[in-house]
């Protein structure tokens, strides 16, 4: 029963997604039967259903009007073996380093685009050719089309959101809004064909793509320039991060209703599965989707059976009702799709900005923007490298270099407890003590520089306090390395003090614990002092 009522929800969306995509409405019961299906018996989730998704309109939709449907099927086959590489070399983890003001800035971005891309048969309007699958040129194209309302779609179109907003919840569960309002709209472009009513002039499915036809199309590879390959190895890679990211999380979700632990690097590589035999039969890209999961939980699920079941619904469908698919109302589908579109956006990301950092909000802003207004692959991108550069610049903040001179002068604007206080007594002169706080990676490097400027006149010991480094990395290695090297050129000496762990197992692979001597690497700041006398007592 829980796969009957996900497979009610899901008839309209797969229909409706298909047509938004940019690509004939069938290939959407494709993605929902085959993918969803191979989903549901591959992933690592007992109670996931997948299916073609909102998140992919944008993309799927400027690459089938740049590339035409078979080189979109082969881009996602591409998505589906990445798909899989990264669950069988455990990647599955890594997606939760994604930060959430890209995650959230291309959610919202996506869903202004599903939007926009329902604009055109939400109002009915007439443009002189073919919609612009690009952001600006599709805006100036519907402006000047404004003029071109089809009062009666817009009126299909009002009534059918009217409906989807005031459905009672308590109906929800066996019938949801989304398949009331598609019927409703079929019916009444049946009866004005039957009747003549020439005031009821909707666009529908068979008018715009003609018939749907019945069954699975035959297993057939995409025809595919292989000269675009290169072009399309970046919109591939996207596809799988973002079906990755929301097979995921839909998965994290439908743990926490169903009280179970799906496995990621599984649930990964059913994705990538699903993604590569789908186009096979001329379907697009699937995902877990989080609504059409809570929807199969709530009815009962608790196997993968459910989801299976809701293919198979799909199927039967396709199989027996196609012929009436035609006269779906284009209208009706998009409002579903806008009202889809408008649960996606997260309004409270937009109040939060002013209490955000400044580098979180420009993050989610920067995301946002490219998504709606040139693509999801860049948005990513671009996304992503800002957030890694927001990321270095915080880690460098956050470390910190303290110095103690033999004098006893100190840097009091240093976090931390004093060395002085550890010691309990006066460091020897010709002793410096550097202590280094937080993360020394490369983008905090440029710390230990410091210690190189810093020249003492009557230095003759280097003690390096490295009790609070929690990390290294090549760059700082190699950072101490000169550091090393010019002290030894000047006759003078570098002790360790304290190192944790991972510096210590880095600094040990690199050699360098070697040149600098076992004697001169010392437990803590004390054993770290009577080796720097000792030290100096030999120069003596």
């Amino acid at each position: 029963m829980a796969g009957l009522t996900v497979g009610v929800v899901a008839l309209s969306l797969c229909i409706g997604l298909g047509v938004a995509s940019g690509v004939p409405p069938v290939t959407g019961l494709y993605a929902g039967i085959i993918g969803g299906f191979l989903v549901s018996a591959l992933g690592g989730s007992r109670v996931q259903v997948g299916g073609p998704a909102g998140a992919f309109v944008g993309l799927l939709a400027l690459m089938s009007a740049r590339y035409g449907l078979p080189t979109l099927l082969m881009c996602t086959m591409l998505a589906g073996v990445m798909l899989f590489a990264m669950g069988l070399f455990k990647l599955g983890a890594l997606i939760k380093f994604i930060p959430q003001p890209v995650t959230a800035g291309f959610t919202c971005g996506i869903a202004i685009t599903i939007i926009m891309t329902q604009v055109q048969a939400y109002f009915g309007l007439t443009l002189p050719g073919a919609e612009p699958a690009e952001f600006l040129p599709k805006v100036v194209a519907l402006a000047k089309a404004a003029g071109t309302v089809n009062w009666a779609t817009l009126g299909l179109a009002v009534a059918s959101s009217v409906i989807l907003w005031k459905w009672p919840e308590r109906f929800r569960r066996f019938v949801p809004g989304s398949i009331v309002v598609v019927v409703l709209g079929t019916a009444l472009a049946g009866l004005a064909g039957a009747f003549g009513w020439t005031f009821f002039d909707v666009a529908t499915i068979g008018s715009k793509f003609g018939e749907i036809p019945r069954g699975l199309p035959a297993f057939a590879w995409p025809s595919f320039d292989w000269q675009h390959l290169n072009e399309l190895l970046m919109p591939a890679f996207t596809i799988a991060v973002l079906c990755a990211i929301e097979s995921l999380l839909s998965a994290v979700v439908a743990d926490g209703l169903a009280d179970d632990r799906h496995d990621s690097n599984q649930e990964l590589m059913g994705q990538g599965i699903a993604n590569f035999v789908t186009p096979l039969f001329g379907g697009i890209p699937v995902t877990g989707v989080i609504a059409r999961t809570a929807t199969n939980i709530r009815n009962g699920a608790q196997t993968p059976v459910a989801g299976m079941v809701h293919s198979v619904f799909l199927l039967a469908v396709l199989l027996v009702a196609a012929p009436l698919a035609r006269h779906i109302p284009l209208a009706s589908l998009a409002a579903v799709l806008v009202s889809v579109g408008w649960r996606m956006i997260e309004r409270d990301e937009f109040m939060r900005l002013r209490r955000r950092a400044r580098g979180d909000a420009a993050v989610f802003l920067l995301t946002f923007g490219l998504t709606v207004v040139f693509d999801l692959t860049k948005a990513v991108m671009f996304g992503m490298l800002l957030a890694c550069l927001l990321f270095i610049k915080r880690v460098t903040e956050t470390t910190q270099v303290q110095t103690m001179t033999g004098d006893g002068r100190q840097d009091a604007h240093q976090p931390g407890h004093g060395a002085h206080e550890e010691l309990g007594e006066r460091l020897p002169g010709g002793v410096v003590i550097y202590r280094v706080f937080g993360a020394l990676l490369f983008g905090a490097a440029d710390k230990l520089d410091m210690v190189l400027r810093r020249g003492i006149a009557d230095t003759r010991v280097v003690i390096l306090h490295m009790t609070a480094v929690t990390a290294m990395d090549a760059t700082a290695m190699d950072r101490l390395e000169t550091l090393h090297e010019k002290l030894r050129h000047h006759g003078r000496h570098l002790v360790l003090c304290g190192p944790h762990t991972q510096p210590y197992a880095l600094m040990a692979r690199e050699g360098f614990l070697e040149a600098v001597g076992e004697d001169n690497v010392a437990a803590d700041l004390p054993s770290a002092v009577e080796r720097a006398k000792a030290l100096m007592a030999a120069k003596k």
